[in-house]
């Protein structure tokens, strides 16, 4: 089925810990991803579901699998915890797909590792299909992200709040290598480890760095170049993270741990969903000062590795730093340019965008909804829409027109521009916990649905028309909570 080839677990044993899976009762499987596991070169036979629920629920270990749970440390809304690690996941192993390149298969909730912190290291129901349908959601949105192979049913309940139904998501990441990883061996002091390290991920994840004359100082900026361009996707989307720690920020740039996060409906600049992020340190519009955050943690750790002459090094790393705003402001002004139907956006054009997204905070109106219906003001400007036509929006429609006159695309390359980077769907918060609410009570069909309607976030689907509706105020969904 796998053919694993884990070069994670054969780095010393201060990385990682070895793992067994729990024995759960009643392996179901709920879902399988059958594309992705094309992709990643895997051969089933789709009616033997038993025997994938026992695999992808780590009941049964194929060959070659070597569950480990990685160790990790992490700056955590600011405070520093010198060991976190992975408390309810263990990688089973490695992955070469056909697409020649090297994926992480990782089992969620099969049970306690050696950094679960006296938790059960189990998962409820509910955080398996939020994940599942996040994660795949955001891969058909194009935005880098961990993907969702397989989830099944434990057949165990889960004690929180309450007793709730337990299940297992598989998830697939480019790695699990976090800046927390790096704060890991930096924290203890340990040079040597954190060498091995970063050598580790520039040979996996930035192999053009291998020959660079200073490799660590390249690394830095490249994976801060990767976490901006996600960041300014996410925002292109009115996602919100909503737990961006150190622990939660991959350093090949990919989408992780999806516990409090959410897409918003009505746009505010400081919108906050999660229910521990009581300062809003991870609003909206901080997410991309979060980043740098993150990023200079990352750089601390990488200081000592870059020369032994510590301030040159030092203003090597502010060096690198001090032009990662600016390229945040470009790629800012690329993915919300698209969305307004620009192709060739430059920061100069961040202005009209703020003028847009504050029009949407003023009139309290949906963000992804605003964008579609922008888009349909092109054939027909006097058309009836959901856009109220207030001062505020005349401050941005004559701007924006004057702007569309510059461009060489005509208007109907322009509305094709924007409707290839404005969703006609997107993972509603309130969708996602009708879902869940089924799924607790053994019945998947909207999660069914959600999953293939999502899959095509851009086409307009006539029979589901009601997924591209905000919620009533009775729907709406104020909080979200982390998974464990």
């Amino acid at each position: 089925m796998f053919t694993f080839d884990n070069s994670y677990a054969r780095l010393p044993e201060t990385y990682h810990q070895a793992v067994t899976p729990t024995t759960i009762t009643q392996p179901q499987l709920i879902i399988y991803n059958q594309p992705l596991a094309d992709t990643l070169g895997v051969e089933t036979t789709p009616s033997d579901n038993d025997t994938l629920a026992h695999i992808f629920s780590g009941q049964r270990l194929l060959p070659g699998s070597q569950p480990i749970a990685m160790a990790y440390a992490g700056h955590q809304f600011g405070h520093f915890v010198p060991q976190l690690g992975d408390g309810r996941a263990l990688l089973l192993g490695e992955v070469i797909g056909h697409d020649k390149r090297r994926y992480d298969i990782q089992l969620k909730g099969a049970g306690p590792t050696p950094f679960s912190r006296n938790g059960d290291g189990r998962s409820a129901m509910g955080p398996v299909i939020r994940e599942y349908l996040l994660s795949e959601a955001m891969h058909a949105l194009g935005i880098p992200t961990t993907r969702a192979l397989a989830a099944v049913s434990s057949g165990d309940l889960v004690f929180r709040e309450e007793a709730l139904p337990g299940a297992i998501l598989t998830r697939v990441a480019s790695s699990h290598i976090r800046v927390g990883t790096f704060e890991y061996f930096a924290s203890r002091k340990d040079w040597p480890a954190l060498k091995v390290l970063a050598d580790y991920c520039i040979q996996r994840h930035y192999p053009e760095l291998i020959n660079s004359d200073n490799p660590y100082l390249d690394f830095l900026e490249a994976v801060g170049k990767r976490q901006i361009s996600l960041v300014t996707q996410w925002m292109g989307m009115g996602f919100i993270h909503g737990v961006m720690n150190t622990d939660n920020t991959s350093i090949c740039g990919e989408t992780i741990d999806f516990g409090p996060c959410a897409f918003m409906d009505h746009f505010a600049f400081n919108r906050v969903f999660s229910s521990i992020d009581r300062q809003g340190r991870y609003a909206y519009d901080q997410q991309g000062q979060m980043a740098f955050w993150n990023l200079s943690s990352l750089a601390n750790c990488l200081t000592p590795l870059i020369q032994d002459d510590t301030e040159k090094a030092t203003q090597q790393v502010k060096d690198v730093m001090a032009r990662l705003p600016d390229f945040f402001n470009q790629q800012s002004s690329l993915v919300m340019g698209k969305k307004l139907g620009l192709s060739e956006a430059t920061p100069n054009d961040l202005p009209l965008v703020s003028l847009w997204l504050r029009y949407l905070q003023d009139e309290n109106l949906d963000f992804s909804r605003s964008f579609r219906a922008l888009s349909r003001l092109l054939d027909t400007p006097d058309r009836t829409t959901d856009l109220p036509k207030t001062e505020g929006f005349t401050q941005f429609y004559t701007p924006w027109q004057q702007r569309l006159t510059q461009q060489a695309q005509n208007s109907a390359d322009t509305l094709a521009l924007m409707n290839r980077h404005n969703p006609c769907y997107i993972p509603r918060n309130h969708l996602v916990e009708k879902a869940i609410a089924l799924a607790i009570n053994g019945d998947y069909s909207l999660f069914y649905r959600l999953n293939k309607l999502w899959a095509s976030p851009f086409t307009e689907q006539a029979d589901s028309t009601e997924f591209t509706h905000a919620p009533t105020t009775e729907e709406t969904v104020t909080q979200t909570f982390c998974g464990t």
